[in-house]
């Protein structure tokens, strides 16, 4: 297999890839709470959008997933924003609050991809696949890019295709598996 191009470009996909290349978490219902679910799906990281998500969880009525959800949400936007701190302390926040959400450890794994923490991030994404989440072909994206600063090459090209196989519209995984070139035996 040949390996061409750097992570930097492979990350970028992944965060530029689609609306939901950071898995928002759903909340239901209108209010702060569904308006920074938009923001955190709709690529949006303005103040007004942090705000919402602030105002949603000074909310006692939040429901503990709506909470949860609500930090993943606003930890996109600190991503976006590239506060990595906030980020990291609100993906932590929703794990405490609800271990079982997939979404909270694929963010997790972006950020840790971000400050090339490749083993954490590697980690961070088999915790999300163990969970199920929404969109898995991101978290198996991000496990790729992973994979491949690791230097398991192997693993990365398998993680890429099932990414593409997952999500068969989503030409970022497509673009990664044209650089390997498959030797055979």
């Amino acid at each position: 297999m040949l390996r061409t191009l750097c992570v930097g470009a492979a990350f970028a996909a992944l965060m530029a890839a689609s609306p939901t290349a950071r898995a928002a978490e759903m909340v239901i219902g209108s209010g702060s709470a569904h308006s920074c679910y938009d923001a955190a799906l709709h690529g949006r990281s303005d103040s007004i959008a942090v705000r919402s998500c602030d105002d949603a969880l000074s909310d006692d009525r939040l429901s503990r997933h709506d909470r949860a959800a609500t930090y993943v949400n606003r930890g996109i936007l600190h991503l976006r924003r590239h506060s990595s701190d906030d980020a990291a302390a609100d993906f932590s926040s929703a794990v405490r609050i609800q271990p079982d959400l997939a979404e909270a450890y694929t963010n997790r794994g972006n950020l840790l991809l971000q400050r090339g923490q490749y083993t954490e991030a590697k980690e961070a994404y088999d915790q999300a696949l163990e969970r199920s989440p929404a969109d898995p072909a991101k978290s198996y994206y991000g496990r790729a890019i992973a994979n491949e600063e690791l230097g398991d090459v192997r693993a990365a090209y398998e993680d890429y295709r099932q990414a593409s196989h997952l999500d068969p519209y989503w030409n970022a995984p497509r673009l990664e598996l044209a650089r390997f070139r498959v030797n055979g035996g």
